[in-house]
């Protein structure tokens, strides 16, 4: 055992040591003291065993399936030896071989075998609908449900997935299946007891309890709009898309990811707020996939050294770093160095969740936002478009929009506002405006504010470029020349891995 372990083993026996002697002392000098902290802790367990007996058999385990298939392989020669570069076709070596020379075998035909993954779930309705994680369900061929009672359902049918926020919507057919009860994500508070309820690593109908860290959790990088429950409930591999539920046994969240350093349970684990969720899931439900309200702005907090240089006296919203031409914000008259206070009313308090907001109403909804522009208020109506990256991946080829999902990556052409932010010049490029959690994109180290100049050593100057300079690219690997800053460098991106 070495010195660091050695300490941290006496660190925690001294604690259980000091646990024991103040509960020893609180029983000597005060039984009744004592007697009462045992009912409240036994009050509190069977809370614990109540909320737990009654969501489980709303909680299911999901396993999904999908086939992938290699490209054909040779067998080699006759004499056994495989020739991946071509040298028994030199005519040197067919002179000295002459009708000897070893012949390639046909190549086998491609192989298939199956990728498989497991989750949880938890039914919302009577008639079977069931929300989860998008990265368990979101590109599989077959997806099975089993439920606490034993019942299986094989070919569960995906209803729809939204990426941007890790929300799916699944459902199994059958009736009167139990339901667990919502609860209220946004009257959650810190240090409130919770429970996550799933099947880590395959090990069905588990209880892990904890509270809730934090609220509002962004910056995490998992999925594109970000408004995470923190909790140090311990959520572990195949815990993904349960429930994280309250002492009333209601669902406040969908556990999604964890922070760890080891692949395991850390203490940092998130899940999606019940309430953001839900209006998702209506959109699946409805429409088979989610639209978001688009303002058109690029924006960050207001920081004290902000106000004092633009000389604003307000210490709260979201200032406008640029406008995008032609977007909504455009239309209405916002401009770069507006001051957002509020909108419809409501204060803005942060650039991330004022843009999570914007996201969550439709497209074509108004909003009037009180603007602080050259020392005076304002009001600017803004009717609100439809987000343009889903709609331009929408009239993509499939097999374009599929390539682009699988590197992990949108991308926009560089406007003049983007140009001036980032340093770059205009017609250099197109800019990274987002970069998927996990994927080959994020794996080769492309980061969001990037600038790629060309794809296997061909120019892009417009997302159209990039598009069709991926389409025509072959293999399972690109070459993307990307400038991050002053400086440009050659990245490859691989999808075998």
């Amino acid at each position: 055992m070495n010195a660091q372990s050695r300490n941290k083993e006496n660190t925690i026996r001294g604690m259980v040591f000091k646990m024991a002697a103040l509960v020893a002392l609180v029983s000597l000098t005060s039984p009744a003291l004592a007697q009462s902290s045992a009912k409240a802790a036994k009050e509190l367990s069977s809370a614990f065993s109540a909320a737990s007996k009654a969501a489980m058999p709303a909680v299911v385990s999901i396993k999904v399936e999908k086939a992938i298939e290699t490209g054909p392989m040779a067998f080699g020669t006759p004499y056994g030896y495989n020739d991946p570069f071509g040298l028994f076709d030199d005519d040197l070596l067919r002179k000295f071989f002459g009708d000897r020379m070893p012949q390639q075998q046909q190549q086998q035909a491609p192989r298939k075998y199956y990728e498989r993954g497991q989750g949880s779930g938890f039914i919302i309705s009577k008639d079977g609908y069931i929300l989860t994680n998008n990265h368990i369900v979101g590109d599989v061929d077959k997806i099975t449900v089993e439920l606490k009672d034993g019942r299986k359902f094989e070919n569960a049918k995906l209803i729809g997935t939204d990426p941007d926020s890790e929300v799916a919507l699944i459902k199994i057919e059958g009736d009167n299946f139990p339901v667990l009860p919502m609860g209220d994500s946004d009257k959650i508070e810190i240090g409130d007891w919770v429970i996550a309820i799933g099947n880590p690593f395959g090990l069905k109908e588990t209880v892990t309890v904890g509270v809730i860290s934090a609220t509002g959790r962004s910056n995490v990088h998992i999925a594109a709009y970000e408004d995470f429950i923190q909790t140090d409930a311990a959520i572990n591999p195949g815990n993904s898309g349960g429930p994280l539920v309250d002492l009333d046994g209601k669902v406040i969240g969908i556990n999604t990811a964890i922070f760890s350093q080891s692949g395991g349970y850390m203490g940092i684990g998130f899940a999606i707020p019940i309430n953001m969720a839900r209006n998702i899931e209506k959109q699946l439900k409805n429409h088979g996939k989610v639209s978001r309200g688009y303002l058109g702005i690029l924006g960050q907090d207001l920081t004290p050294d902000m106000a004092e240089l633009l000389k604003l006296k307000s210490k709260q919203g979201v200032i406008v770093a640029s406008v995008e031409k032609s977007s909504p914000a455009d239309k209405a008259g916002l401009e770069s160095h507006d001051l957002l206070l509020k909108m419809s009313g409501r204060k803005i308090e942060s650039y991330d969740s004022f843009r999570n907001e914007v996201a969550m109403l439709a497209p074509d909804s108004v909003v009037t936002f009180l603007v602080l522009r050259d020392g005076k208020t304002r009001d600017i109506t803004v009717t609100l478009g439809e987000r343009p990256t889903m709609t331009a991946k929408g009239n993509l080829p499939k097999e374009q929009q599929q390539l682009q999902e699988a590197m992990g990556i949108e991308v926009q052409d560089l406007t003049k506002d983007l140009a001036d932010r980032f340093g770059y010049a205009l017609g250099e490029g197109v800019i990274v405006t987002r970069v998927a959690s996990g994927s080959p994109a994020a794996n080769a180290g492309i980061q969001p504010g990037d600038l790629i100049q060309s794809v296997n050593r061909k120019t892009v100057n417009t997302a159209n470029d990039f598009e069709k300079a991926i389409a025509a690219s072959k293999g399972n690997k690109l070459l993307l020349l990307v400038k991050r800053g002053q400086y440009s460098q050659f990245i490859v991106v691989d999808f075998s891995k």
